[in-house]
Formats: structure tokens, sequence, C-alpha cells
């Protein structure tokens, strides 16, 4: 039996008493609570998938063997190759396992919020975080997940000195995460005139959404301003004072929402990236506390370090974090993540359950 089978058992019973909770009426009543008990349900699911694929394996692992001990030479022989097959799943599902059994980040199943920053490079940084909204949004609705505009201040040649939308689907967090940091492209502008290749750079940040009841602010702490909108919506964003501006007091901290039609709207979507700021602020600080290890992971790049570059001359990404190289720029800033994403979550796996061996 696998060794690590007993805190599997206590997965499972978890999982199920997970299940009865939220069919609790007083429970299912509480979205709050309702929403927290699923996400931890969320967390656990892959885990018991898992587990009840590796235990029907062992079964079907000890039917073969049994029938490889009779008597008939066909079947034994049968029964032989089927064994083969058998463990190599087990072998499989083990290393899966022990994967699915490292502490996962408890912030993994959230929804985030996406801040793009046009950095060095003028316009063409401008164009640059453009080109990242187009592949974020593009690889979000690949995944089904849902996007929503919160903010951006738009610059010439179609760019955007900053854009912040929202992300909500499962798992977004999980894979967006590693998208934090300093991305740099190569490549002529279209502003340039003699052909020259140029560098230019991007800030990304993915924040975490948090719920009013896990961030509180005080109503005294914020100065809330209303202003004209600037940006898209129509004829009534310019004629009616819509757009709203949330200062928190204490820390300075800002958000701005002009993308809604409804003041109401914009003020929720502006108190939602607050929230999410101020969450992040807490969640470096508690990292910093409690060990180096988090820094050494690939998502947890500070904002200043550079993480990725887009080669267009030569048609090349790389993620300087794990030495990743992939092809194809024009697939990827249309949404094709996928290889970049699965080799930064491999990574960091990898990481960890060296660490979980080591200790």
């Amino acid at each position: 039996m696998f060794p690590l089978s007993d805190k599997l058992e206590r997965l499972v019973a978890r999982c199920r008493e997970l299940e009865e909770r939220m069919a609790d009426p007083q429970v299912a009543g509480d979205y709050t609570r309702l929403q927290e008990l699923a996400r931890e349900r969320a967390s656990l699911e892959g885990a018991v998938t898992r587990y009840d694929e590796y235990r029907r394996v062992l079964k079907q692992i000890e039917d073969a063997r049994a029938l490889a001990a009779e008597g008939d030479p066909d079947l034994a022989s049968l029964a032989k190759e089927e064994l083969t097959s058998l463990e190599s799943r087990r072998e499989r599902l083990e290393q899966e396992l022990r994967l699915a059994l490292l502490p996962r980040d408890p912030d993994d199943s959230r929804d985030v919020i996406v801040e793009i920053r046009g950095g060095t490079g003028g316009d063409e940084a401008a164009i640059f975080a453009a080109d990242l909204y187009r592949m974020y949004t593009r690889y979000a609705e690949s995944q089904r997940w849902d996007v929503e505009l919160v903010d951006a201040s738009p610059s010439g040649q179609n760019g955007f000195k900053e854009v912040v939308f929202e992300v909500r689907g499962q798992g977004a967090f999980s894979r967006l995460k590693y998208e934090s940091g300093v991305h740099r492209v190569q490549r002529i502008p279209v502003t340039e005139a003699q052909g020259r290749i140029h560098t230019s750079t991007a800030t990304v940040a993915v924040l975490p959404q948090v719920s009013e009841v896990e961030v509180q602010v005080k109503p005294e702490d914020l100065r809330i301003d209303i202003f004209h909108s600037g940006g898209a919506g129509g004829q009534n964003v310019n004629k009616v004072a819509t757009a709203v501006r949330i200062v928190h007091i204490p820390t300075g901290i800002t958000a701005v929402c002009q993308d809604e039609r409804s003041q109401l709207k914009n003020r929720q979507k502006a108190m939602a990236v607050l929230r999410a700021r101020l969450y992040e602020v807490e969640r470096r600080r508690r990292d910093e506390e409690i060990s180096q290890a988090r820094r050494s992971q690939v998502g947890s790049a500070e904002r200043s370090e550079k993480i990725r570059t887009y080669n267009f001359p030569q048609d090349r990404i790389t993620d300087h974090r794990v030495g990743f190289t992939t092809h194809g720029l024009p697939r990827v800033l249309g949404g094709e993540m996928g290889p970049l994403v699965e080799a930064l979550m491999a990574d960091e796996q990898s990481r960890r359950l060296e660490e979980a061996l080591a200790s």
C-alpha cells in the first residue's frame, strides 16, 4: 500500500464532510461560508480523484496477479502483459499523489485582478502592454474564464499606459500567478523609421481577489473621489460623473474604475481592486516573515525582476526563471500560453517536492 494512504483516506473523509456541510440549508444560505467550503473542496478534489483511480489500479493489479498464477499459459501471458501496464500506471499515480499532497498555495483557487503597465520604451512599451492584455484575455477565453475590464489609460498607437482587469474562473490565480514581473520585448517598433530593434518593457502584477470579509476596510480610512470618465462607454460616461477613485489614506494605495456607466458598479470594482492590493501587501509581508523559501519559487518574482523576453527577430520567447524557450510568438501572443504555464507549474512542483523530501 502507498505509504501516504492514511493521509489520503483523511482527505477523502474531509471531502465527504465538506459535501455534507455544503448541502446543509443553513450553510447554503451563507454565500461567503459556502464559497469558503467550495474552495476547500476544490483544492482536495484532484488528490481524491487520483486516489480513487489509484485504488482501482491496485485492485486490477491484484486480479491480474491472481490470473497470472493460474495454470492456463495463455491467460497467464496476457495477465503478465497487463501487469506491466498496470504497474506503470501505479507508479505514475503515486508520483501524482505525492505532488497533490504538497501544501498548496491557499490563493490558488481565487479569481484574480491583473494590472499591466507600460514600462521603459515610450509608445512601444504601451503597445507591448496592449499585446500582453490581448494575450491574457485570449488565454482566459481558452480556459473558459470570464474577463472584465476595470480601468484603462489608453496611449497612442492603440497602446495602454495602464490597464486593469478581472479574471474569474476555476484556477485562475494558480495559472496566472507566474506572470507577475517585468516582461521585455525586442522588436522593430512601428514608430521606428530606420528599422532598428528596440528593447521595451511592461510590468505585470497578478493579485488574488478577496472578499469584504477577508479584508475589512474602515470607511473612515477611505477618500472617495467622483469624476467624469474619459474612457469607453458612450456619451453617458462623459455627461455624468460616474468614474470613481478610492484612496486608502493609511497606506496611500489608490484604485480607480471608470469603465462602467454606473457609479455604483465603478465603486464596487474599485473597492475590489483596493482590497486585492491591500491583501497583496499583507501577503508579501507574511511571506517574508515565514521563510525565504517562497522567494525561491517561480510564482513569487519581484515586480522589478525581468522574468521573460519576447524576441521578435528570432521568433523566440524565453522565460528566464526556468530557462524555458519556445517559438511561435504570434501564437503565444494570440493566447496559446499553455506550454509556458505548464513549464512554470512543473518547475514549481519539482522544487516543492524536493523541499518536501529533504525536510
